[in-house]
C-alpha cells in the first residue's frame, strides 16, 4: 500500500521502536511486524519474513530489516530515512546517558550505585557462566576451561577476549586429537 507521507510514517513507526532497540533489534521485531504488515500495510506477511531471512543473512546490524521495508515502501530514500529514524534516537539516549552518567562521576550516589550494581553485574556473569556450562552437557573439561576463561577475564580486566577464544580452540583442539 503506497501513501504520500510513506517517510513521515517510517519516522513515526521507527523512532519510537529505536528506543526500545538499544539493547538489540530482536526487542522490535514483533511490534515492527504489526505496524509494517498489519497497521500501515507497506510488506506482506510473506514480504515480511523474506525480509527478516535476509536480515539475519546478511552481516551487520538486525536492525536492517528497517532499511529493507524502507527501500520495499520508498527505495534508496526510504532505507535512508528508516536507518537515520532506527539510529539517531537511541544514539542521542545513548550519548546522553553516558554524558549525565560521566558529568556526576565522584559524586557520592554515584559510587554507590557504582558499587551496587558490581555484584548484579558479578551475578550476570556466573549465570552466563553456568549457561555454557550445561549447554556443554556439563563435562568436566569443558567445564573447567569455561571457569578458566572466566577467572582470567575477571582478573585480568584489559585483555582482549579474541585471545581466550583462540587459546580455548587449540586447547579443545589438542584434547579431540589426544582422545579425551
Amino acid at each position: 500500500m503506497r501513501e504520500d507521507n510513506n517517510l513521515l510514517g517510517l519516522i513515526a513507526v521507527l523512532a519510537p521502536l529505536s528506543l526500545a532497540s538499544v539493547g538489540g533489534a530482536t526487542a522490535i521485531y514483533a511490534p515492527l511486524q504489526h505496524d509494517a504488515v498489519d497497521v500501515r500495510q507497506w510488506v506482506t506477511p510473506q514480504e515480511f519474513l523474506d525480509y527478516f531471512a535476509i536480515m539475519r543473512f546478511m552481516p551487520g546490524p538486525s536492525s536492517m530489516l528497517g532499511a529493507l521495508i524502507g527501500w520495499k515502501i520508498e527505495g534508496l530514500a526510504g532505507a535512508i530515512v528508516a536507518t537515520l529514524s532506527l539510529y539517531i534516537p537511541s544514539s542521542l539516549l545513548c550519548y546522553a546517558a553516558a554524558r549525565t552518567w560521566h558529568r556526576f562521576r565522584g559524586q557520592p550516589w554515584h559510587t554507590a550505585l557504582e558499587r551496587g550494581l558490581l555484584p548484579v553485574a558479578a551475578g550476570l556473569i556466573c549465570a552466563g557462566v553456568l549457561a555454557l556450562f550445561q549447554l556443554s552437557g556439563g563435562s568436566f573439561k569443558v567445564g573447567a576451561l569455561i571457569v578458566g576463561v572466566a577467572l582470567v577475564l575477571t582478573f585480568r580486566k584489559k585483555m582482549h577476549p579474541t585471545g581466550l577464544l583462540i587459546a580455548s580452540a587449540a586447547i579443545f583442539e589438542a584434547a579431540y586429537f589426544a582422545g579425551y
